[in-house]
């Protein structure tokens, strides 16, 4: 029995009276201190006068009577525990307690500053020495003493806030050996003690009562402090349906206790029970959200305002009616309550008029004596005339044994509890279970054991009467009360075990029945951890119990019965007509209970719900278990759409559940027998997967032409996804199969090569090395050498997490070459003592990996580290003669990295990828003696794009996200892929240049050869032209062990080819055959054995003379006539240019070479509106427009105003100065006699907004979000009013926070940020200043793209706003050092260089050519002379609104609502800010983390990073 134990703190001390004691002057001040975050909470009470005439009864006490504020409370121990008293008092869990009574201490100090406090000594003065604790009986007894005995109290006349913290906790409850209910009465009777003690000796007392066990529970399951967590080795277990219910019954109990009256006889003494710490929400329970991941906090970090917050919520339940009180809510920030004119006093349960009624969890009693039997029509019950061989032939009366697998609801938990009796839910009444329950017959009891009974009154197995699994009357029912998925696989064991040992089942020639039903519990805790629960998981464990199964036990039929459709639940929970004990239903399944119907957690788990049911159908369709004759499995989906049952008045009937109205009621487990049973006799193709509960089911009967369980074949069914041949039917000889896949189980190869000898002496040079003298083998990169999912058979997605280390292409070394190839196998038929290899499976550290240092997920970053890894194991090896023998070590790398480089272009680029190469390469150069490393070219991965986008090839598509989020999910066409191909080819050059760079060939035995077969990859197809997935692994990215084998091949034969003459093509379905060294070419290639001369390299600095591009689009023509929409603008239509905007737009600053020159405006540069030159010299929209019409008019040229053309930025200025500029550009249009105002298209861009930015917090009013927008629609409305045929380009604001990293990083700037932009740069880091200019900043962006989208400017044929986001996230670019690049920006390290305005233009063009809603929300200022894109033959057109699909084809004008409102506009745009702001989020993430770059380690099929 648990021992109570430490005191808490007893307050008695006035706030304002004279210090007594030094230990009460050090706790004044040190509470002084504590109360100082009160401050912070609001307190709005108008506080009264003192009573002179304090109140007689204790339901009319204010706070200003209370004189005394005092607090006991506990801590629990197990007998013979080591914790020490001191280390209780020291607990992070009792500061924040002792803070929150701090907190409420204060608040009633408001009303009465007298009111007085004091610690109690730690010991009772009768403890003896080296006592652990106090038992709470003795805080109690102490407190009064003290109080007696304190001069400044009145104890007789003085009125006394008492505050009882208790937990109904036992901290080893699942380890007890006692039962749990008897503890559960043991605590209550201890706390009646207690409570009994103060009634009988305190007068003048208000006793709050805190039930701090959920506190408690988590406070000891996030503790570091090892002291208190030694004892009991249990408190870390998940929650068990035995703890819940007993809590909630504990609960139940003390409610009755209080409202029974028992102390509210005396009219000056009352206890109330305050809920506030009942469900509470703590910061250390919740976490904070990083990212939308949640991260635990301990209880040290808890700050002091978060600990007061808990003295606010129990003031706040003592200001509330019984039966109204609030449980505290950490998300919130609490403000005080105060006491009405109304009710001015504590509530107490006299004064709250409340009446508590007996907890009821149906709306209704249900009599135990009804019936819940079934009357069995069928006639025919006969068996089979000879046993049955085949399951497919298997008829009721032949099953003569019956299993059960699954969690509470097999096991029957509160199957026949009566109503209102939540603690007998504990009970498990396995004889009424739905599925393998035998009390009684079919005529009383309905249950599938039952009505197989009618057919076999022999039947042997099922379960009957009370108990859990262990008990002899559960017989073969092995569910387990709060069983997950992954338990099953140990109840399967368990089962097979009692089958083959019990004497009265012929284990080989008995028939057997098992249901498996799971999967509740599963998605009740989905929410604490997806990755654990996630459906591929689930589907895993579902897997290797029907695996367990399938091997094991002949004849048998199993029934796995798909995860009912949880979410219905919420429908019971949620209705308040029905009474149900909600506590203890979120309890039990928090993760569908505790969202809102839209929230995110609640679509989760409605997704993986459905996954669930859908992978469990696609397991059973594999065919994996139609293998055997005598056995199968059957899914039988009743519950798979089902629904809660409804009275006639429509509302959720809970007589259908268990008192706890969570588990099912006998009325539900009869139903569920009979529509499972019904399931059974039900063609595949044809079951039934809704049934309404409430709805009579009639048992259905076997026919004489259909008498036996359906399955697969006897159905006629054919399952979608089966990929194996039936075996009972064996293809004609002339049958072709016709999977997806072309079965190949042969992987080995035959080497005919003559000459296997080594050379005559060890060679000394790495250019006369012949295979034979290879004597040590190694291998580095990612998932590809590592053997991901090799061996993994198809569909079994599970597998990809497994490493076929013994199968991999470079390094494997399992069996011999005439079973796996793999180029040690290769190399092992010239030198049989060739080590080094991996075999079988592991990780990188098993020793069986040996020099496979690959590990699965690694980017190029991490190469350096395998290196290191490798030499330190090949020079510590005893194998190994590390300075003499000769070595090949094969170096694959890059995949990972283009997967991701969409994310970080700058992080991900080439020159960082071929550094990282570089260092790798070079500590293997410094240090490995006689070596020979190919290192093979990054695989090109855009081929395998055709898997996933075939809709007749069966890949894993919802995992393309997770595999490559840059090149498999993204559109085609898209800039991402653009910038994947660009950057394929980009590491592929650099690992080139860097190898014929000669940098490893200044010893003599040591080189580097590149490998480059990689360079172009073809997929596999078949005859039909579907892709052929049986070269690849079940996740359809990596390979199987038919391409690893084709994959050796290929990199042996290459080794072989002179260096410049290697093969730059990989086909898996190429018939390759073993090359062999010859007489004359017995060596492996190095550059200098073939006489082979790397070509000069270029300078690696070489300058770039102009930041002009390359435009390479197909001729483009003009309209065949002048367009009228705007909506069908070519970019050969537009025939003006006009810009408006600040010193950004004129070019301030764009060649500046001192200081003098940051004030000249060099407006022919200007990235929107600048005309110098060519677009072969000098990027520019104007530029690019001229490619298309080389009469363009309007575009500005040189630095002087005369030559400004229709550009009408002026230098600093702000959104109020749009309007001006807006009428002096329309003024200067229809001034010009060259052009024709009426006619001419107009394409007319506008940036602003950045000096408003910089100086908001100076004038919070004047550069407010809203006067921003208002004068960004005074300016649209001036040029919609008078411009005919304009094409508005709406540039948004760009982040410029990303100065801040400019300043900071460099000294490089000739002018003070914080001149340029004060509000930006003046302000610390993670300042208030800060974080509020970001927000304003981020709301600049949003408003003024929903200000454009409402559809104001959409009422005309020729005008439309298209808002371009380019610069929405907005990327600081660096250089190769990771610093930022200043030859993007001038000296003032504000403005943009040539550089800058260049890649400015390009972003703004491509934006214009990419529709709404799916517009890059980026900016990528890497160089490139071919990143501007081309209008199609499909999107000619200037992408708007409309022809994007998101408006009407014409206004609106006095008509009807468009087909498609502006809100999808609108919407459509919203979705742009949140992908851009996720992709910037990461990308921004890993740069500031860019030396902890580490993936996560794949805990489920994750697998996907190479």
């Amino acid at each position: 029995m648990t021992l109570l134990s430490e005191l808490f703190f007893l307050w008695v001390l006035s706030l304002k009276g004279t210090v007594a004691h030094p230990l009460m002057e050090s706790n004044y001040l040190r509470e002084q201190k504590n109360l100082e975050p009160l401050r912070r909470f609001q307190f709005p009470c108008e506080l009264e006068k003192l009573s002179h005439s304090p109140s007689s009864s204790v339901h009319t006490l204010r706070p200003s009577d209370i004189k005394v504020i005092a607090a006991i409370g506990i801590l629990q121990t197990t007998p013979d525990s080591r914790i020490d008293h001191e280390d209780l008092l020291q607990s992070p869990e009792r500061t924040l307690l002792q803070a929150s009574m701090g907190t409420l201490s204060a608040l009633v100090s408001r009303f009465n500053p007298s009111v007085l406090h004091q610690p109690l000594p730690l010991k009772t003065s009768g403890a003896a020495s080296g006592t652990k604790a106090i038992s709470i009986l003795d805080q109690a007894k102490e407190m009064v003493k003290c109080m007696k005995e304190n001069q400044m109290i009145d104890f007789q006349k003085d009125w006394k806030l008492i505050t009882v913290f208790f937990s109904a906790e036992n901290l080893c409850s699942s380890c007890a050996s006692t039962h749990q209910e008897n503890c559960s009465l043991d605590s209550m009777e201890r706390l009646t003690r207690v409570l009994d003690f103060l009634y009988q000796k305190v007068p003048k007392a208000f006793v709050n009562l805190v039930d701090s066990t959920e506190f408690r529970i988590f406070y000891l399951s996030h503790s570091d402090q090892n002291k208190i967590r030694a004892p009991c080795n249990c408190v870390d277990e998940d929650t068990k349906l035995d703890d819940i219910i007993l809590r909630w019954s504990y609960q139940s109990d003390l409610e009755k206790l209080l409202n029974s009256g028992r102390y509210d006889v005396r009219d000056d003494f009352t206890i109330v029970l305050q809920p506030f710490l009942q469900e509470i929400n703590l910061p250390h329970r919740m976490g904070w959200q990083v990212n939308g991941t949640s991260i635990p906090k301990t209880p040290e970090e808890i700050t002091e305002e978060e600990c007061s917050a808990l003295g606010v919520g129990l003031w706040n339940n003592m200001v509330e009616p019984v039966g109204q009180k609030e449980h505290y809510h950490y998300a919130e920030m609490l403000q005080a309550q105060c006491p009405s004119q109304e009710y001015p006093y504590l509530f107490t349960y006299k004064n709250s008029n409340y009446s508590s009624s007996p907890r009821t969890s149906q709306p209704e009693a249900l009599s135990q004596e009804r019936s819940y039997g079934t009357s069995t029509p069928c006639f025919d019950r006969n068996p089979s005339n000879t046993v049955p061989v085949s399951v497919h032939n298997l008829r009721p009366a032949d099953i003569k044994v019956i299993g059960a697998l699954g969690d509470s609801l097999t096991a029957g938990n509160g199957a026949g509890s009566k109503p209102n009796n939540v603690l007998d839910v504990l009970t498990q009444y396995r004889g009424l279970s739905w599925s393998i329950g035998g009390d009684e017959n079919i005529t009383t009891i309905t249950t599938l054991a039952n009505i197989l009974r009618e057919f076999n009154p022999s039947l042997q197995g099922y379960s009957i009467g009370k108990g859990n699994q262990d008990s002899s009357n559960a017989f073969l029912n092995q569910a387990v009360a709060g069983a997950r998925s992954e338990n099953v696989p140990s109840q399967a064991r368990r089962l097979v075990d009692l089958m083959k040992n019990d004497t009265r089942i012929n284990f080989q020639e008995d028939w057997k029945l098992i249901t498996l039903f799971i999967g509740g519990n599963d998605l009740c805790r989905f929410c604490d951890d997806p990755v654990h629960f996630s459906p591929d998981n689930f589907t895993n464990n579902i897997r290797i119990a029907l695996d367990i199964l399938h091997t094991e036990v002949p004849r048998a039929f199993v029934n796995l019965v798909t995860v009912l459709h949880i979410v219905t639940l919420r429908d019971v929970y949620q209705e308040k007509n029905v009474s149900c004990p909600r506590l203890i239903m979120r309890q039990q399944c928090p993760c569908v209970l505790n969202y809102d119907d839209n929230s995110t957690e609640t679509q989760m788990l409605e997704s993986f719900n459905r996954r669930y049911q859908e992978e469990t159908h696609r397991l059973v369709e594999s065919g994996r278990y139609d293998t055997k004759e005598d056995f199968t499995v059957v899914v039988q989906p009743f519950l798979q759409r089902v629904t809660v049952p409804k009275t006639e008045e429509g509302l959720p009937d809970s007589s259908y559940f268990a008192p706890d109205c969570f588990h099912f009621h006998q009325k539900t487990h009869s139903q569920a027998a009979r529509a499972l049973w019904n399931n059974m006799l039900e063609p595949l193709g044809n079951k039934t997967d809704a049934h309404f509960l409430e709805m009579a089911i009639t048992l259905k009967c076997p026919s004489q032409t259909e008498s036996f369980l359906r399955t697969y074949r006897n159905s006629n069914y054919t399952y979608p996804n089966q990929t194996t041949p039936d075996v009972t039917t064996p293809l004609p000889s002339s049958a072709t199969p016709t999977p997806a896949q072309e079965p190949d189980q042969n992987h080995g190869s035959q080497l005919l090569c003559e000459d296997r000898a080594p050379s005559s002496s060890s060679p000394t040079s790495v250019h006369a090395l012949k295979p034979a003298d290879v004597q040590v083998i190694a291998a580095l990169g990612d998932s590809l050498t590592a053997g991901n999912g090799i061996g993994a058979e198809p569909n079994n997605i599970m597998a990809m997490n497994t490493e076929y280390r013994g199968l991999a292409w470079s390094i494997g070394g399992d069996a011999s070459l005439k079973n796996v190839t793999t180029l040690p196998n290769i190399l092992r038929e010239f030198n049989l003592n060739l080590t080094g290899y991996s075999t079988g499976i592991g990780g990188a550290s098993e020793p069986n990996a040996f020099l496979n240092q690959a590990v699965p997920g690694a980017v190029a970053e991490k190469l350096p580290d395998q290196v290191r890894a490798l030499v330190k194991l090949m020079k510590s090896d005893p194998r190994i003669d590390f300075n003499t023998d000769w070595k090949i070590i094969t170096v694959l790398i890059g995949a990972n990295d283009l997967c991701n480089y969409c994310k970080d272009p700058n992080y991900y680029s080439a020159v960082n990828f071929t550094s990282h190469i570089q260092e790798a390469l070079d500590i293997l150069h410094a240090e490995v003696p006689r070596a020979l490393v190919n290192l093979v070219e990054v695989m090109d991965l855009l081929p395998l794009r055709h898997m996933f986008l075939d809709n007749q090839v069966q890949c894993p598509t919802h995992l393309t996200e997770d595999l490559c989020s840059c090149v498999l999910p993204v559109t085609e066409g898209s800039q991402e892929l653009v910038m994947v191909m660009e950057a394929t080819r980009a590491y592929q050059n650099s690992t080139r240049k860097l190898v014929e760079s000669g940098r490893y060939d200044t010893q003599e035995n040591f080189t580097v050869v590149l490998q480059p077969f990689f360079r172009n990859t073809k997929i596999p197809l078949l005859q039909d032209g579907r892709a052929d997935i049986s070269f690849l692994a079940p996740d359809c990215f990596h390979l199987s062990q038919k391409s690893q084998s084709q994959l050796s091949r290929t990199l042996w034969n290459t080794m072989l080819l002179p260096v410049g003459e290697k093969t730059d093509f990989f086909d898996p379905k190429a018939n390759i055959t073993l090359s062999c060294p010859t007489l004359h070419k017995p060596f492996l290639g190095t550059y200098r054995n073939r006489n082979y001369t790397y070509p000069p390299l270029e300078p690696t600095n070489k300058p770039i003379q102009n930041w002009g591009s390359d435009l390479s689009c197909p001729a483009q023509t003009p309209s065949e006539s002048v367009p009228t929409s705007v909506h069908k603008l070519r970019p050969t239509d537009i025939k003006i240019v006009a810009a408006l905007g600040d010193s950004l737009t004129t070019a301030v600053g764009a060649k500046a070479t001192s200081v003098n020159d940051l004030q000249t405006a060099w407006r022919g540069l200007s990235w929107s509106i600048g005309g110098d030159g060519t677009l072969e010299t000098h990027t520019t929209l104007p530029n690019i427009l001229k490619k298309f019409n080389s009469e363009l008019f309007g575009f500005s040229t040189g630095t002087e105003k005369e030559t400004a053309g229709f550009n009408s930025a002026v230098g600093g200025a702000k959104a109020n100065n749009m309007s001006t500029q807006a009428r002096e550009l329309v003024e200067l249009m229809r001034g010009n006699s060259k052009i024709n105002f009426k006619e001419d298209w107009k394409l007319i861009t506008l940036f602003i907004g950045g000096n408003d930015l910089c100086h908001y917090c100076l004038d919070r009013e004047t550069y407010s979000v809203e006067n921003y927008v208002k004068h960004l629609q005074d300016t649209l409305d001036i040029l919609y009013r008078e411009l005919p045929r304009a094409f508005v380009n709406l540039v948004e604001i760009m982040e410029i926070a990303g100065l801040r990293q400019i300043e900071r990083e460099t000294s490089g700037c000739v002018i003070p940020g914080t001149i340029v932009c004060p509000c930006f740069l003046t302000p610390q880091e993670s300042s208030p200043e800060l974080q509020e200019t970001k927000i304003i900043n981020k709301d600049f962006q949003i408003k003024s793209m929903l200000m454009a989208n409402t559809g104001r400017y959409a009422q005309r044929e020729d005008f439309t706003v298209v808002v371009q986001p380019f610069f929405r996230n907005t990327i600081i670019p660096l250089d190769n050092n990771g610093k930022p690049d200043l030859s993007f920006f001038s000296m003032d390290c504000f403005h943009f260089t040539e550089r800058g305005h260049a890649e400015m233009a390009i972003a703004l063009w491509n934006n214009m050519l990419e529709p709404v809603g799916q517009k890059q929300s980026y900016n990528n200022f890497t160089h490139d002379r071919f990143k501007l894109k081309c209008p199609t033959p499909e999107n000619p057109f200037l992408f708007t609104s409309r022809n994007s699909g998101l408006q009407n084809t014409t206004p609106a004008v006095g008509a009807g609502d468009p087909s498609v409102p502006y809100w999808a506009v609108i919407l459509a745009a919203i979705a742009g800010v949140l992908v851009g702001s996720v992709l910037i989020g990461v990308l921004m993430s890993r740069r500031l983390k860019k030396h902890q770059h580490e993936r996560d380690k794949a805990t489920e099929v994750n697998l996907t990073a190479l």
